[in-house]
């Protein structure tokens, strides 16, 4: 299996993880996806200097891992709303 495949899936819960960490802290949740966002861009540039990916493939992964992160997180706690 592709590194930059297994880094990417394993990318959304740990962001997810620093989201939910930050918003202990005291972060708003107005401002999660965005910043789940921006850390899939960080994540993925970072991932960019140890492949052989380009900037526009980079900003690409970043999105869809940051908005998969989003994706999963409002999935997982509708799905939980639905249970009460």
């Amino acid at each position: 299996m592709d590194f930059e495949l297994i880094a990417g899936v394993s990318a959304i819960f740990v962001i997810m993880a620093i989201i939910e960490m930050f918003k202990s802290f005291g972060l708003n949740q107005k401002y999660s996806p965005i910043f789940a966002v921006i850390l899939g861009l960080v994540f993925s540039f970072a991932m960019a200097f140890y492949g052989d990916t380009v900037e526009y493939e980079s900003a690409v992964r970043g999105l869809i891992v940051g908005l998969g992160a989003v994706g999963l997180y409002s999935g997982v706690k509708n799905t939980a709303q639905l249970k009460k």
